[in-house]
Formats: structure tokens, sequence, C-alpha cells
């Protein structure tokens, strides 16, 4: 069966539905515009208010010029006002594409030009950061800006999203409808440096959302807890579009703080939340966690990143909910999940089984199909997988003839054919949940001049799930201090995460034959050193 003819039956099946994002908002609107949508930052928004408002900046954005096809990128906390900006590029037939709030201007200089957005949103200032400052000054670089709009602060050279929600627009055209059509385009760190642009559609968004019901036994009454990011991929689904997909509501933080997260979850009456293992963690272990009302809190999903078992069935304990895996990327969003009724085991110590019409094979790295409990790469194929890159020549590394995707992680299936996610083939240190490409740091460290070579590796962290180390070899005759290699990634304005946390010396790299560097081995050397 050709991608064609698969796609064709995921129609006749009904797992793609002849509906767009917009056109769902609408209905679920019309069903309770009273109902609260959003909570955030003391603020309460219904159905029917957010409605209001994202058909005023839809209309103001298409006499920007914005239409069907058209590109609006946006970089915003977890703010009500990045899901009006969202849903006013959807309903003009926009693609939205949000931007990772930790992006500086190197990632921004890689991601704007090649996204051509007609429009750029971002927050006046963010985490101590002149977000909008920066969103000026790149504007003027990108032919395709036509205008910059900053939120919760004026910025010279901008126009103030406040202004514009607040002041009345001409009507926006009628919505587009054309399902197949791009609905996103979100940029993940790729394991060779520069990010990839994703590309999904309102097919397999809506797809994704409604496959999650049963796994995880959504309702209405369900209020999702908004601390993931929301331009992830886990955040923008649950936090941002579920609720005008499924008609659940979402009471978001700004950014993650255990306390205001427990805060949030006794207050709004939140009943799920997915994240990492350190988001689950940092929050049973807060010492309001025993003070809380946390009655109404049932579940947390959690999967990216090693699991240590032990740890996360004492923050199940203490938080007093169900906790269970899934495992899904950008490209994939959820493929496999354990669910409510598996035992404690299935839901702890695997990823669950595939999501069915979803397909995943196990392939060795001689692409023999692997056995029952052998380790091989994770191939999918499923009506939520991405459409493809912004850049179509990454594509055929992505696809194969077969319509299979490669993941790039490592895995293998049980007895029972539930997945457990053993490892990567390519060099990304997972950080908070945050993806950050070895190879980026190092080819900006090797331009430093007192480096001769430099190897970074991820180690394990209780709190972050990994850490990054420069394993550094010196040129003859200089030195170098942790101060100074973090000075010197800073002025190449990357994002403050991807600073390794530590610094160590070697005189020599280990190396295989072919002179590929051992970071197996040099993983566990430092390990070693640290015990």
């Amino acid at each position: 069966m050709t991608r064609q003819e698969r796609e064709a039956e995921y129609r006749k099946r009904g797992y793609w539905r002849p509906e767009t994002l917009a056109r769902r908002r609408a209905t679920i609107t019309s069903r309770g515009p009273g109902g609260v949508a959003i909570l955030e930052g003391g603020r309460s928004l219904s159905y029917g208010e957010i409605d209001a408002l994202v058909e005023r900046l839809a209309g103001h954005l298409a006499s920007l010029g914005v239409g069907p096809g058209d590109v609006v990128s946006w970089q915003l906390p977890n703010w009500w006002e990045a899901v009006v900006v969202h849903h006013a590029a959807l309903r003009l037939g926009a693609v939205p594409n949000p931007l990772n709030a930790i992006f500086r201007a190197r990632e921004l200089r890689f991601v704007l030009p090649q996204a051509r957005p007609k429009v750029l949103i971002a927050a006046a200032r963010m985490r101590r950061f002149d977000s909008g400052a920066l969103a000026v000054e790149l504007a003027g670089t990108i032919d395709s800006i036509g205008t910059v709009i900053t939120a919760r602060g004026r910025v010279a050279g901008a126009t103030e999203l406040e202004f514009l929600l607040s002041e009345p627009s001409p009507p926006p055209p009628p919505a587009p409808e054309n399902p197949a059509a791009d609905a996103l385009l979100l940029y993940t760190s790729g394991s060779t440096g520069d990010p990839k642009g994703v590309r999904h559609s309102h097919e397999t968004l809506l797809y994704e959302m409604e496959s999650l019901v049963p796994i995880h036994d959504l309702s209405p009454e369900d209020r999702y807890l908004g601390g993931a990011p929301v331009s992830h991929i886990a955040g923008l689904v649950y936090g941002l579009l579920m609720p005008f997909a499924l008609g659940t509501s979402t009471t978001f933080i700004e950014r993650w703080e255990p306390a205001r997260a427990l805060e949030a979850i006794e207050r709004d009456r939140a009943t799920f939340q997915t994240g990492t293992p350190t988001f689950l963690q940092t929050l049973a272990e807060d010492p309001a966690a025993g003070r809380r009302g946390l009655s109404s809190f049932r579940l947390f999903s959690t999967g990216g990143a090693s699991i240590p078992v032990d740890a996360i069935i004492e923050a199940g304990r203490r938080l007093g909910c169900v906790v269970k895996r899934a495992y899904g990327s950008t490209e994939v969003p959820t493929l496999t999940g354990s669910t409510l009724d598996d035992s404690e085991n299935v839901r702890l110590r695997t990823d669950g089984r595939v999501i069915r019409p979803g397909e995943i094979r196990i392939v060795r790295r001689d692409g023999v199909e692997a056995d029952r409990e052998e380790e091989g790469e994770i191939l999918a194929r499923s009506p939520e997988v991405f459409r493809g890159y912004a850049n179509p020549s990454l594509d055929a590394g992505a696809f194969d003839g077969d319509g299979w995707v490669h993941t790039g992680d490592l895995g293998l299936l049980d007895e029972e054919k539930r997945l457990r996610v053993t490892g990567r083939l390519q060099d990304v240190i997972i950080r908070g949940g945050e993806n950050i490409s070895a190879r980026e740091v190092e080819d900006l460290l090797q331009a430093h001049s007192a480096i001769s070579e430099v190897a970074v590796v991820g180690l394990p962290d209780d709190r972050l799930g990994e850490k990054a180390c420069a394993v550094v070899v010196l040129r003859k005759g200089f030195h170098l201090t942790f101060e100074e290699m973090a000075a010197f990634l800073r002025a190449r304005e990357i994002a403050m995460q991807k600073i390794p946390e530590r610094l160590e010396f070697r005189t020599r790299l280990p190396r295989t034959a072919s002179g590929k560097v051992q970071k197996a081995a040099l993983r566990e050397a430092l390990r070693a050193d640290t015990t």
C-alpha cells in the first residue's frame, strides 16, 4: 500500500475527519460558550471570550496581508495570548509557527529565514530577556516579515498586541476548509545541530488528540495543568489545542515552578498533566506537596527521558495520582501509551502498546526486523505522523519507501508487544525536556582558539534527566576556565540551556579505529570520576 493509499484509508475509516481545527473550535465554542477554557495569570477566559479575541485578531492579521498558507511565527511563554495568537492564525488558514522560548539570536537566524513568516509575534520581555527588541532587530534582516507584534509591553518598531485585541477589526474572511493543509510548523532540535521544521496538518493533529481520549480516559471535565512549554508538541497539543478540540480546559503556569504548579492544581482543580520525569519528581518533592489539596489530580503521563522507576512510584504516591508512560516525538506525537487499566508494572516499566491503527517496527542496524526483546531503531506509521519537514531534502532520511518514519530512537518490544525505549541513535542530550544537539555545541567550541578537540556528552542528573559536559583537549600552551567557555558560547548567542554545566580536560579523546570519538567510554569515565 502506497502512502497515498494509506492516507485515503485513514479518511475512509474516519481517522482523518473532513474538519479543520478552526471548524472544530467553532463547534466546541457553540456547545458551551460560557464554559471556562483557559486560566492564566489570574485571568479566566471562557470559550466565547477566546472566540471573540480570536476573531478580532484574525481580522487585524488579515488586514496585514495574512492569508491561507502564510506563516505566523510567535515566541511566547505559557500565556493566554499564545492561545489567541495560535488560533487566530488557524482561523485564517495560515500556519502557526511556535518558536521555542529558549531560542535566541543564533537559532532564530536559522529558523525565521526558512519559515518566512509574514508576521512575527513575541513577548516584549521574557525570562529577563528582551525578546521583543530581538524580534524587531531580526525582522529588519528578513524580507518576508512585514510586521512585528509584541505582547505585554511596548517595543520601538513593533505593534502592541494589547492594542490590537482592544481595537475593533474588520471581519475576517470565511475560514478555509482544507483539513489536509498545514496547520503547524514546529521546529525541533535536530541531531545534526540545526533545528528541523516539522509540518503537521489539521488531520494529523485532530487525530492525535482524539487518540488520547481512551488511553487517558479524557472527558470535558478534565483540566490540564499547563506546565510544559506551549512551544513543545505536548504543551501545544494538550494545553493550547485540546480545549478547542475536546472541550477540556487548561490552567497555565508561565514557566515550570513546582510550588506554583501545586497552587494551580489546588486552586483550579487541575486533573492531569504530561511532562518529563523531571516535572513529576520536582512536583512531588516540593515541600508544599503535602500541604496542598490535590484530590482532583488523577493522572501524570510521562516520557521523553530515562525514568528512574522507584522515584516515579514514590512521586505518584506523594501526589496521590496514577503515573504512566507514553512515547512520542514532535514528528509522531504519541505512538504508544500505557492505559489506566494497565498494572503498575506495565505503566512504569514499559511505554505501552502502539495506539491503533498506528504501527510500530523495531529494526536492527542491518535493516532486518529485530526479534522480541532485541534492541533496534523504532519505526512508526500512524495517522498522526507529520507531513514532512520545512526543508524537504530532509524527508528522504525520515521516510522509507513504505511510509515508515525512522524515529532515530532505540527500543525493543517485549513478548506482549509493549515498547521499551532504550536510547537514541543520534547524539542528543535531553536536558529538562529540551533536546540539545551535542554536535551544535561541539562545532561552536571547536572554533575557540584554546581548544584542539572537544566532545560534548550527556551525564545523568536527578532533576533534569541529563546535563551536558564538555570534554576538551587544549592546544599546547593554552588554558581555559569554565567561565571563559560559557562566555564564549554566550557571545555566539545560543540558548542558555545549551551551555554545558561541566567542563573537563583530557590529553586525548578515546577514539575507534576509524577515528570516531567513543562517547560511551567518555561517559563511563566521567561517571566514575564522580563516584
